[in-house]
C-alpha cells in the first residue's frame, strides 16, 4: 500500500509538471504552438520622390574682358585671382593716338560752328534784300541752304567728337561685372585689338552659384506620368549637394528652372539649381552629386525596412495578417527607402497589417497570433509563464 501510494504521488507530480510545461509553450492561451508576431497597421502618407543626380558647377555670371580699341597695353591695374568690382579699371591701352583724334574732332566742331554762324548771318541779311528785290531770290535761297548745310556739318562734327571721346575712354578697360578675375592672358607691351579672338582675362561671379543637373529624358517622362496620376503633386525642390570628396555641402539650394529641350547626344535635359557660395567652396567646373525631391506622393505607405523582403526574382514582398489570423505573402512596389522605411507605392491598402516582428521562421498560410508591434506583453508575458513552469512550488 505504501509503494502504491508513492507511485501515485510521483505520477501526480509528473503530470502537474507536464501540464505546466504545456501551458508555458502555449503561453496560457488557446492555439498551443501558434507563433506570436508583431504588426504595424499602415496608412497612406506623404513621401517625397527623392532623386540623386550628377551635376556640374557653373558660375552665376561669367564675362570675358575684351579690348574695344587697338593699341599697346601700357599698364595692368589688378592682381590676378582677386575680387574686382564692376567698372574697376583693369588695363590701360596707349591713349595718345585716341587723345589726338579727340582733339582734332573738337577742333572740327569749333570750325563747323564758326561756319554755321557766318552762313546764318548771311542768310538773315539776304532776307530783307530779297523781299525788296534788291537781290535775286535765288541768291537768298542759296544762302539759306548754305546755313542749313553748316548746321548739319556741326552735328556731324559733334558726332565725330563723341566717337573720338568714346574711343579715348575705351583705352581704359574696365571690369564688365563684379567677381573673381582669373589670370591675365596678355602682358604689358602686348598689342591688342578689338577683333582679336582671345580675351584679356575672364571674370566669374561665384556667389551665388549655379549647379547644372543632368536628368535623363526617361526619368523626366516617368515623373510627368506620376504627376498626371492621382496622389502625386509637384513640390519646391530643396537641393542638397555631395562634394567630390564625399562630404556634404552645408547649404541647401533651390531648383530655378528646367530646360525645355533634350540634348540629342546624351538624351538628358538640364535642371539648374541656385546655391549660396559665400566661402567659394563651389568652383566652376566641379562635379557634384545633387539630391532633391521633385514631387510628393500623398498615397505612399512607409513600411519599416525589416518588414520588406525580396524574392529570388528581386520583387519586394511583405507578409500580412490575413483573415483568420493566417500569414499572407503579398508583392508590393518598393523602389526606394526614406530613413528607416521602405516607400511602398503599390500593393498595400489602408489598414493592412504588415508583420515586422517574428518573421524568422514564418511561412505563408501559417496560423499566427498577431499583436501590435509596440505591445509590451509580447516579451514580458512569456517570461512570466516560463518562470512558473520552472518553479511549480512558487506557482502553487
Amino acid at each position: 500500500m505504501i509503494a502504491i501510494g508513492l507511485a501515485l504521488s510521483v505520477t501526480a507530480c509528473g503530470g502537474g509538471e507536464s501540464a505546466d510545461k504545456g501551458k508555458s509553450k502555449g503561453g496560457g492561451q488557446p492555439g498551443q504552438g501558434t507563433p506570436q508576431v508583431g504588426f504595424v497597421a499602415v496608412q497612406p502618407t506623404e513621401a517625397a520622390l527623392v532623386t540623386e543626380l550628377a551635376g556640374r558647377v557653373t558660375a552665376f555670371e561669367s564675362s570675358d574682358v575684351r579690348p574695344q580699341v587697338t593699341g599697346l597695353i601700357r599698364r595692368r591695374f589688378f592682381t590676378e585671382g582677386t575680387f574686382v568690382r564692376q567698372g574697376q579699371p583693369l588695363y590701360e591701352i596707349d591713349p595718345r593716338l585716341y587723345r589726338a583724334a579727340a582733339n582734332e574732332a573738337r577742333a572740327n566742331v569749333a570750325s563747323a560752328e564758326a561756319n554755321r554762324e557766318a552762313t546764318r548771318v548771311l542768310a538773315d541779311r539776304y532776307r530783307p534784300l530779297a523781299e525788296i528785290e534788291a537781290i535775286s531770290k535765288q541768291d537768298y535761297t542759296n544762302a539759306v541752304a548754305q546755313a542749313r548745310q553748316a548746321a548739319a556739318a556741326v552735328a556731324q562734327s559733334r558726332a565725330a567728337l563723341d566717337t573720338a571721346q568714346i574711343n579715348l575712354r575705351f583705352t581704359t578697360v574696365p571690369a564688365p561685372i563684379s567677381g573673381r578675375i582669373g589670370r591675365s592672358l596678355f602682358t604689358v607691351g602686348a598689342l591688342v585689338s578689338a577683333t582679336q579672338a582671345d580675351p584679356l582675362a575672364q571674370i566669374q561671379r561665384l556667389d551665388p552659384i549655379f549647379i547644372d543637373i543632368q536628368q535623363s529624358a526617361d526619368a523626366l517622362l516617368s515623373l510627368r506620368r506620376s504627376l498626371s496620376g492621382q496622389g502625386v503633386v509637384p513640390t519646391t525642390a530643396q537641393v542638397r549637394l555631395k562634394l567630390p570628396d564625399g562630404s556634404d555641402y552645408g547649404r541647401t539650394g533651390t531648383i530655378e528652372f528646367s530646360e525645355a529641350l533634350v540634348d540629342p547626344t546624351t538624351g538628358t535635359t538640364t535642371l539648374r539649381a541656385r546655391f549660396a557660395n559665400p566661402q567659394n567652396v563651389l568652383l566652376p567646373g566641379m562635379f557634384v552629386r545633387a539630391r532633391f525631391a521633385q514631387a510628393i506622393n500623398r498615397r505612399a505607405f512607409l513600411v519599416p525596412q525589416q518588414g520588406v523582403s525580396r524574392d529570388p526574382q528581386g520583387s519586394a514582398t511583405v507578409i500580412l495578417v490575413g483573415p483568420g489570423n493566417k500569414a499572407v505573402q503579398k508583392k508590393v512596389t518598393a523602389e526606394r527607402t526614406q530613413g528607416a522605411y521602405w516607400v511602398v507605392t503599390e500593393g498595400l491598402n489602408p489598414g493592412d497589417r504588415v508583420i515586422v516582428q517574428g518573421l524568422g521562421k514564418l511561412r505563408p498560410g501559417q496560423s499566427i497570433k498577431p499583436v501590435p508591434a509596440a505591445t509590451p506583453q509580447r516579451v514580458e508575458a512569456p517570461k512570466q509563464d516560463g518562470d512558473q513552469a520552472q518553479n511549480p512550488q512558487k506557482a502553487g
